[in-house]
């Protein structure tokens, strides 16, 4: 796994290791994987309506 820095939060980030060769995986293996990487994407989208929403909270109170 590779870490890196957020750029919005100074907490690390750690990224996901991906499968690097598909080719050696079984079907049931490469479902697997895909329904693994389905649930991270939901994931990443709750967090990044978390994070729009509480964006947009704050942009309303300072453009009073």
């Amino acid at each position: 796994m590779e870490v890196a820095v957020n750029e919005d939060e100074t907490e690390p980030v750690v990224k996901p290791g991906f499968a690097e060769n598909l080719a050696i995986m079984s079907i049931d293996s490469l479902n697997e994987y895909i329904a693994s990487l389905e649930q991270e994407i939901k994931r990443v989208e709750q967090e990044i309506e978390l994070k729009r929403s509480a964006r947009e909270g704050a942009e309303s109170v300072f453009k009073k």
